[in-house]
């Protein structure tokens, strides 16, 4: 195998999946994303060597994520605002199957009240906001941790929308970042959690008037997720938690006692 080929083997597989709405509808928006919000995020990561990004939106078949593509995918982001009803359950089901084989997922901004995390945090996700472009500070709470690789104390976002406590998720396994707002509110910007063989990072900033993915700093927080989040080990298969008949047992052993299944594993009533 030549050079090319082992490294584009090792490089980390990113879906970045975007609804593309307001991108489309909004001016504001269009003038500071024409491209969406994913091709700025899929640009500055296919800059860097080790990230192979692809993109998705709401509206190709299957929203972007067949099975194909989810089997072809380390860590999956996922922005929403307008049309998180819009997506089928059945997509769904398959980003939630891939993550608890051990796909990474990186929620963004008003993902937050997406299907998929919603599913996975088993909550409302509901929390408090204000759209007043205030500024965003946003705090390095675990200065440790390999998301804030690069930080300093803080990043500084101009312009932000407010997103407030309560924030209805389970407590954090780890809490990375820390927004404190103009406007006096502070919020748990920086998440992580894991669910089954895979980890999930919630990120705040992102508000699609505002340049925020632009920010070098955001960007850098981007990658370091990705990286934090990509499968590590082995992938979890669903087979493994199939029967396992007595043929198939490491050592030699001898059935004993009554069974409620057959030979081939169905349960007898």
């Amino acid at each position: 195998m030549n050079q090319s080929n082992t490294q584009a083997m090792n490089k980390i597989r990113v879906t970045i999946w975007n609804e593309f709405v307001h991108e489309r509808t909004n001016p504001v928006v269009k003038n500071i994303y024409p491209e969406g919000i994913h091709g700025v995020i899929a640009k500055v990561l296919n800059q860097q060597d080790e990230f192979q990004a692809r993109t998705a939106t709401l509206e190709e078949p299957e929203h972007g994520l067949t099975a194909e593509i989810c089997e072809k995918t380390d860590v999956l982001t996922w922005w929403g605002h307008a049309a998180h009803d819009e997506v089928s359950d059945a997509i769904v089901d398959r980003v939630q199957a891939r993550v608890l084989q051990g796909m990474g997922l990186v929620v963004l901004h008003s993902g937050h009240y997406s299907k998929i995390f919603k599913r996975l945090m088993g909550t409302t996700c509901l929390l408090r906001w204000r759209e007043a472009g205030e500024r965003e500070r946003v705090w390095v709470a675990n200065p440790g941790h390999p998301i804030a690789e690069g930080l300093d104390r803080c990043i500084e976002i101009p312009n932000s929308e407010m997103y407030g406590e309560p924030f209805d998720i389970p407590a954090p396994e780890e809490q990375v970042f820390i927004s404190w707002f103009e406007g006096g509110e502070v919020f748990r910007s920086g998440c992580c959690w894991r669910r089954g063989n895979g980890k999930i990072f919630y990120f705040g900033p992102g508000h699609e008037l505002y340049p925020i993915y632009h920010h070098p700093l955001v960007q850098r927080v981007m990658g370091n997720a990705i990286r934090w989040a990509r499968p590590q080990g082995v992938w979890l298969n669903p087979a493994a938690a199939a029967h396992a008949p007595i043929e198939q047992a490491r050592e030699r052993i001898t059935s004993k006692g009554p069974q409620l299944h057959d030979a081939t594993g169905s349960l007898q009533v």
